[in-house]
């Protein structure tokens, strides 16, 4: 167990990361809710993601070595596989069969764990590809994109990360409200608009508009947790976190995901609102892990607000070959 404390406007803030705690699953999203941090070491289930994920990734950019292609070609090429690449894993059934085996060793409750499909990113070094497919995050929490207070992010390394290449957390802002951008984002329309195919075409600029904070933020101290290819950190979607800005000449392959209970779906329980302003719900995304079921109409209900007809409301991927 680690404790970093942060003064923010002269008020001490203390955060924990807790390392492999012998935690139940409740207790580890009460903790999660409270703004600490969670990292456990790679275990069989999570090698065998990460494993599986590397032969999509070798398989696509071969004979290059992935973690270094950047060098061999040109951009535009490089967003093209990445474009074909990552949906193949995001869809696979295989994805959704290894999560399931991750779930149950980490002792999480099956019937009530419910995850959206995983994304592998992908952060190349030196400002190669930071837009579109691969893009370098800013600060920001998953509540402005529309996101339950209940959210859990899993995060996984596919290769060993370093400092200089991870993701940073700026935990001095939890429970801080932030001025950003949240108000225009509707989770609908932005299914109907900005998801697809074309994002792999975003090479020198992003025009999608990314909720993002409006007033300069302290990005320090911060905290990068480094943990090995197949290690995990848990945070809640209400934490402040951004991409590293990657100068270790690697590309930084990661898987993540988000995962909700359904005991806290029903009570309405999470991590604290203090700033998001946007429209819509993910809560149709979340898939049951014994089945693959949706949370039923009645409780998705309770998220639910007056623009349920802004645009889609569940993103649907056109199933390709091994997907």
């Amino acid at each position: 167990m680690s404790e970093a404390g942060i003064t923010l406007n002269g008020e001490a803030i203390m955060n924990t990361v807790y390392y492999d705690p012998p935690f139940s699953d409740e207790r580890r999203r009460e903790e999660l809710f409270q703004g600490q941090l969670l990292v456990y070491s790679p275990r069989k289930s999570t090698l065998a993601f990460i494993e599986f994920a590397r032969k999509l990734i070798k398989e696509a950019f071969a004979p290059h070595d992935p973690e270094t292609a950047q060098r061999h070609l040109p951009v535009e090429q490089y967003a093209d596989l990445l474009g074909k690449l990552k949906p193949n894993f995001i869809h696979h059934s295989e994805s959704k069969s290894l999560m399931r085996d991750i779930f149950d060793e980490m002792g999480c409750n099956l019937e009530k764990t419910y995850f959206d499909v995983p994304k592998m990113r992908s952060s190349t070094s030196d400002n190669y590809l930071t837009t579109g497919i691969a893009y370098a995050w800013h600060p920001h929490r998953d509540t402005w994109y529309s996101a339950p207070a209940c959210q859990i992010n899993w995060w996984i390394p596919i290769y060993d990360i370093q400092s200089n290449n991870a993701m940073a957390f700026h935990p001095q802002y939890w429970n801080a409200p932030v001025k950003n951008s949240s108000k225009g984002y509707n989770y609908y329309t932005w299914n109907q608009q900005n998801r697809g195919t074309h994002v792999a075409k975003f090479i020198k600029e992003d025009p999608r508009p990314l909720p993002k904070p409006t007033e300069s933020l302290a990005l320090d101290p911060q905290i990068r947790l480094i943990v090995p290819a197949g290690g995990i950190i848990l945070f809640s979607g209400a934490q402040m976190h951004s991409s590293v800005p990657n100068t270790s000449g690697k590309t930084r392959f990661s898987i993540d995901f988000r995962v909700v209970n359904l005991d806290d779906v029903a009570g309405k329980k999470g991590a604290p609102r203090v700033d998001e302003e946007c429209t819509g719900t993910t809560m149709r995304d979340y898939l049951r892990a014994t089945d693959l079921a949706h949370i039923s109409d009645e409780l998705i209900a309770l998220y639910d607000d007056e623009t349920v007809d802004a645009g889609v409301l569940t993103y649907q991927h056109k199933a390709e070959h091994g997907a």
